[in-house]
């Protein structure tokens, strides 16, 4: 009797400038023999990136540095898939986290176990090097940075609607032409929509996940989350969606804090309009304290700064989208 051939599992891993973690990262990830090809799609790197990647590869024959011109993610994915097309499995990997050792082999056993069209995993922020970083971290990590997202901090070992990309069907992946590269964010929440109006289903793990590190200045957060506001409503004025609870409110936050500054502006009961924003403020930094003060740590005691950094950014983001229509 004949055995079934292994599936070919194939490891892309999208990167620009990332030099500081590219190295631990391929060192990690490419311990695992189950991989059968492993590519970094490189958005034009400025800094020592692609030679690190080259040097690795050169001990490594699974490994390729492959150029991205687009610069964008979800170009650089699709194109790594289209130039395999033996590839059964798409494992997609970020350069900008930590990755527990045999993770590849651990996402392959939990889709075998499960029957799921695509596995993701939970993402716990590090601790950075800086006191920002660490209030950044303390605040993404709980219901105060995340909204009680199911992969940022919420239990896994559950079906859910979206979780952060991690194991793909590569088949799947082609049926429905990839990532749309017209996405440069929340490229993967948009691409879960379609899988499972196709009726795929994507399982978040219980038993892995992998840390993140958080940006390390305020104008880096800001960015990166108006960003992130952007794309999510792009994806929810696409499929027609509505928000969940948690993204309602963040896109209540502009308009609130508008009428704060009118009300304030115009004095008398007019100042009522200010007490939505001010009970913002004021939970915010007493959950930061609060998380302070349960972790022993000073500079978690702030974490309510970025968090408040990140919730309006988001908003802001969201309401762009729907300006730019």
């Amino acid at each position: 009797m004949r055995e079934t051939p292994p599936e070919k599992l194939l490891l892309v891993i999208p990167t620009l400038n990332e030099a500081a973690h590219i190295a631990d990262v391929l060192e990690t990830l490419l311990a695992d023999t189950e991989i059968w090809r492993a590519v970094v799609v490189d958005g034009g790197s400025a800094d020592a990136t692609r030679a690190l990647v080259a040097a690795h590869a050169a001990r490594d024959p699974r490994l390729a540095l492959m150029d991205n011109p687009d610069r964008i993610q979800a170009a650089g994915v699709n194109r790594a898939v289209a130039a395999h097309p033996q590839a059964d499995l798409l494992v997609r990997a970020d350069a900008h986290a930590r990755y527990p050792k045999g993770y590849c082999a651990a996402l392959r056993r939990e889709r075998r176990r499960t029957g799921a069209t695509a596995v993701t995993v939970a993402m716990h922020s590090q601790a950075g090097k800086t006191c920002f970083a660490r209030a950044v971290a303390a605040a993404q990590n709980t219901w105060l940075g995340s909204g009680g997202a199911p992969h940022r901090g919420g239990s896994g070992g559950r079906w859910v609607d979206h979780g952060h990309h991690a194991l793909i069907q590569a088949q799947a992946f082609r049926a429905l032409g990839g990532y749309d590269r017209g996405f440069a964010q929340n490229e993967d929440a948009e691409f879960d929509t379609r899988l499972r109006a196709r009726g795929g289903r994507i399982w978040l793990s219980g038993d892995t996940r992998i840390g993140y590190w958080p940006r390390h200045s305020a104008k880096a957060l800001a960015r990166q989350y108006f960003r992130y506001g952007r794309g999510r409503m792009r994806t929810l004025r696409r499929h027609r969606d509505r928000p969940a609870l948690r993204q309602a409110v963040l896109l209540a936050l502009p308009p609130a804090l508008a009428a704060a500054g009118l009300g304030l502006g115009l004095g008398g009961r007019a100042a009522l309009l200010a007490f939505p924003a001010a009970l913002w403020i004021a939970a915010s930094v007493g959950a930061g304290l609060a998380l302070g003060l349960r972790a022993r740590d000073r500079c978690a005691l702030a974490a309510g700064v970025p968090a408040m950094i990140m919730h309006l950014a988001w908003g802001l983001g969201a309401w762009s989208a729907v300006v730019r229509r």
